[in-house]
């Protein structure tokens, strides 16, 4: 029974474990797609997925408590900037969890944690609606004078 495990402390000290934390969730912000053991992308997206719900709503508060985990800027910013605008209309479940196979070493389960909707999918349906919405208009001939 697992009665009164809040967490997984995946065999490491409370230092090294916030810090594996940290930095794992800071890379899945700054490439949407990270591959790791499956016990750590447990960890990971319940950590990932309280940050972008915090990111929903832009106040100072919200920016300072996502940068005690996320020391980056750039990435802070990408995350309230893109990444929670895409999660706007949704209530949960922001991450996804890709099962790969065992790892060959120690026969890890190994696992794809990717945010459900991509920030370049995004890009690439307003450039087509963009694309769709003005039609270039056709280039005049050029005269035998301009030659």
């Amino acid at each position: 029974m697992k009665h009164k495990i809040g967490f997984n402390a995946l065999s490491r000290t409370s230092s090294h474990r916030k810090a594996m934390k940290r930095n794992m969730v800071t890379s899945l912000f700054r490439y949407e797609r990270i591959e790791t053991t499956k016990a750590k992308a447990l960890e990971v997206r319940r950590m990932a997925e309280k940050m972008i719900t915090r990111a929903k709503t832009d106040t100072v508060a919200n920016r300072r408590l996502i940068a005690r985990d996320i020391s980056d800027k750039a990435v802070a910013a990408k995350l309230f900037t893109e990444i929670a605008p895409m999660f706007a209309d949704r209530k949960g479940g922001y991450t996804r969890i890709l099962k790969t196979g065992n790892r060959l070493g120690d026969n890890a389960e190994m696992v794809i944690l990717e945010l459900v909707e991509k920030t370049a999918a995004k890009a690439d349906k307003k450039a087509d609606k963009a694309k769709k919405a003005a039609k270039p208009a056709k280039p005049a001939a050029k005269s035998e004078k301009e030659e």
